[in-house]
Parts: C-alpha cells; structure tokens; sequence
C-alpha cells in the first residue's frame, strides 16, 4: 500500500514533539503540506526545520498559539484558513489524586483536551464539505476506556474525545468526510521518558528498561509487553488520514498494544 497525500494539506495540533511531531514527520513524508503546531515560537521552528531537513520538497509551514483557549484557535485558523486533514493531537495529564484536583484543573484539561479539537473540528469542517473530502482525526486514549485512578481528569477528557469524535462522524454521514479517534496506550513519547527518568537512573537502566518495566507493573494487561513507539502510533493516524481509508469512520482505532481487555 503506497500513501499518497500530495496536494493535501493537514493541520497538527500540538505537533512539535511525541507523537504530534511523528505524525506531522509521517504526513510529510506521503506528500501533505504539513502545518506545525505549538505553544512556543522557537519551538515550532525547531520542528518546522526539522521536517524540512528530513524532506527537502515537503511545504512545511508553523503556528505559534496556544490552542488551550479560544483565542489561540482562533489565531491559528487565521493563519491556516483551510485543512484537509485536521490531528487533534494537543493533550496534556499529570498524575493528580482526585482529592487534589481542583476545579480550574478539570477545566483546564477539558479546554486543551477537548475544547480545542472542537473549535479547529468546527473551523475547518465547513472548508472539508465543500469539497466532499476531509478526514479528522482525535487522539485519545486507552485511558478513556480503562480511567486511571491517579489522573481520573484525565482519563475523562480522552472518553469525550470518544463521544465527539464518534457523534461527529455520525452528523458527516455520506459527505465524504470522515471523523475517527486514535487511542494509544503507553508511548515511549519525549513526556513519558521524562516521567520516567528518575526511576530509570534509581535502577540503572536505560529509558527504554524502565518503560518495559513500567508497562509490566503499570499496564500488566499489555500483550506486546513494552511501550508503543511514537512511531507506531502515528503510522495508526497517517493511514486514518489517507484516501485508503475511506471506509473506516466513527471507529476508535487502538494501538494500545493490547493492553484495553475486550476484543471490540
């Protein structure tokens, strides 16, 4: 299967590092303009130069804003009217005891977690319509289905993207428009690493020994035993953005590595 995604554009929320960038990397490298995304300027040119390096002829462009608020969205629509792949990849957790979360917490997350891929979903669906062909795409979570006890807030925003994303395919139907959410499970992301630092130098192992291990104790479930790559998540996005799949909607697409225990 060879994906092609020349002469389309696609816009990547919080894509200057994880997954977010993997997924811009993977867009660019099947043909699509790809528009960065992130809160900090140098940041986002860091990235944008990246992708440029790795792919000399990508058309690769960047937008500063923080996408957690109305404004932000709105700026970055300003800049990039339109989009015929919209990632609502942009996510924040922490681990935080349900007791300690306070109010401007839970809203804080829903505004990044959720808020955001509804405002750009709202902006650039009506461009998609026009042209009878769009795929957007939420990154959740394993979490949305097994809700973590130590980041409940969390894993609460990751389940929303499930209802959004799977009543706004239904609201789509026959447009040629299609809607889909992605859950990773554990990812070796540059965020998890960092989470995982410590631990690892405690035991004197690599980054990559602790997330086994992590995945063993934390995630027992898991059938591939180890963290995902952000690679392999975003391969998951890439074919949910391609023409190849036309027929798949509505569907939440796990590359948890097995760790969610139903068979649907």
């Amino acid at each position: 299967m060879k994906i092609d995604l020349s002469g389309k554009t696609a816009v990547v929320s919080g894509s200057t590092l994880g997954i977010g960038f993997a997924i811009a990397w993977g867009l660019a490298e099947c043909g699509a303009a790809v528009v960065i995304n992130g809160r900090n300027p140098p940041g986002v040119d860091d990235a944008v130069a990246t992708l440029k390096k790795d792919f000399p002829d990508a058309e690769v462009r960047g937008v500063a804003a923080d996408l957690g608020t109305a404004e932000g969205c709105a700026a970055l629509v300003k800049a990039e009217p339109t989009a015929d792949i919209l990632v609502n990849n942009l996510g924040i957790y922490q681990l935080q005891d349900f007791f300690e979360i306070p109010d401007e917490e839970w809203t804080r997350f829903f505004e990044v977690n959720v808020l955001s891929g509804v405002r750009l979903s709202r902006a650039y669906l009506p461009g998609m319509l026009e042209k009878k062909w769009g795929r957007v795409i939420f990154l959740s979570s394993e979490s949305a289905l097994n809700i973590p006890g130590d980041m409940i807030h969390y894993g609460f925003t990751k389940t929303a993207n499930l209802a959004v994303s799977r009543g706004l395919a239904k609201r789509l139907a026959g447009t040629g428009v299609t809607v889909n959410a992605v859950l990773p499970g554990p990812t070796l992301s540059e965020g998890v690493g960092e989470m995982l630092g410590e631990d690892a130098k405690k035991a004197g192992v690599s980054i990559e020994e602790a997330g086994v291990n992590f995945v063993k104790e934390e995630r027992p479930s898991s059938i591939i035993q180890r963290p995902a790559t952000v690679e392999e998540v975003a391969n998951m996005v890439v074919y949910a953005a391609s023409p190849q799949a036309s027929a798949t909607t509505g569907a939440a697409l796990r590359v948890d590595g097995g760790v969610v225990e139903t068979i649907t």
